[in-house]
């Protein structure tokens, strides 16, 4: 029987919205267009933070790696939606899956961690200004962007084998926009309880300590910053970590909306398309957010951009 389940799910069925047949051809102008914009609005900032010398600093150091790891996380999922809108094929190799699944995780965690070093960066520039070059050396910021990139690597890959290595013997379609441990789980024959606990575990450690750990060092800039004299030195204060503030929320509002829903109100059409708002709203709006609020990064922006006319 083993060995029957084994040869019936080589690969799955993404569905994805096959639900919408008539639109496929729109959805597809639409997504790739939200890729293009993530992969070009992302690249040139870390174009833009690598070529003014103005920007080499620890927090535009983190951002360049942020960048990167939203171009990454949707190059994860984009392209092979894109493909399958255009071919209409929609299979995935259980391989395939399995790795689309483990960088999904790896990536994510990164971002939560990422978030993290962000905001302490922020802490040590606004309550501890006069140590900040001496804490914030580039040693230490390499240090952490590696541990952040790296640190989860072990944990999801184990927490991946352990999803696929349970028993799918029922349909093999995923009634979703790309592979992921929810609706895996539904496909999954036996008890799968003990799998779950443990997903959820290493999900709410990796997700809940960065998130603690931001929330510590707001409290403590929010302290200090109210505790500065005149209202010009705390309105700069908090312009300096505004933009990283709302790369926050966008982020963690927009998964607690995915995962933190009721499951009475939950349906595959709903999920989907809040799947797919939670992966794409940030990337989106990262560099919009960083763009748009930074008159280093909009100048630069104005130089470079004549450049590429002329050329």
């Amino acid at each position: 029987m083993a060995e029957d389940n084994v040869t019936v799910l080589m690969e799955f069925i993404l569905l994805g919205f096959s639900d919408l047949p008539n639109l496929q051809g729109f959805l597809f102008g639409i997504f790739l267009v939200i890729y293009l914009s993530i992969l070009i609005g992302n690249g040139l900032l870390i174009v833009i933070t690598k070529i003014n010398p103005a920007l080499h600093t620890p927090m535009y150091f983190f951002l360049q790696n942020f960048s990167f790891l939203e171009i990454c996380y949707t190059s994860v999922t984009f392209p092979r939606m894109l493909a399958d809108l255009w071919s209409q094929k929609r299979t995935i190799s259980f391989v395939a899956c399995a790795v689309q699944t483990c960088f999904l995780y790896i990536l994510g965690v990164t971002e939560c961690l990422l978030l993290g070093v962000m905001a302490y960066d922020r802490y040590v520039a606004i309550c501890k200004p006069l140590y900040y070059p001496l804490i914030m050396n580039h040693k230490l910021c390499v240090q952490l962007v590696v541990a952040s990139w790296v640190i989860g690597v072990p944990v999801l890959i184990e927490e991946t084998y352990q999803i696929f290595s349970l028993n799918f013997c029922g349909p093999n379609l995923i009634n979703h926009i790309f592979c992921d441990s929810p609706p895996l789980f539904k496909l999954a024959c036996g008890d799968t309880y003990n799998v779950e606990v443990s997903v959820h575990v290493a999900a709410l450690i990796f997700i809940i300590t960065p998130f603690l750990s931001i929330i510590a060092s707001y409290g403590k800039i929010i302290t200090t910053v109210l505790k500065l004299p005149s209202t010009s030195r705390r309105s700069k204060a908090f312009s300096t970590c505004s933009s990283h503030l709302m790369v926050v929320c966008l982020f963690y509002g927009s998964g607690s909306i995915v995962y933190l829903r009721p499951k009475s109100s939950q349906s595959a059409t709903s999920g989907k398309v809040l799947a797919l708002f939670y992966t794409t709203v940030t990337p989106v709006f990262n560099p919009l957010i960083y763009s748009l609020r930074n008159k280093d990064v909009i100048a630069t922006l104005g130089k470079l951009l004549p450049q590429f006319h002329r050329s």
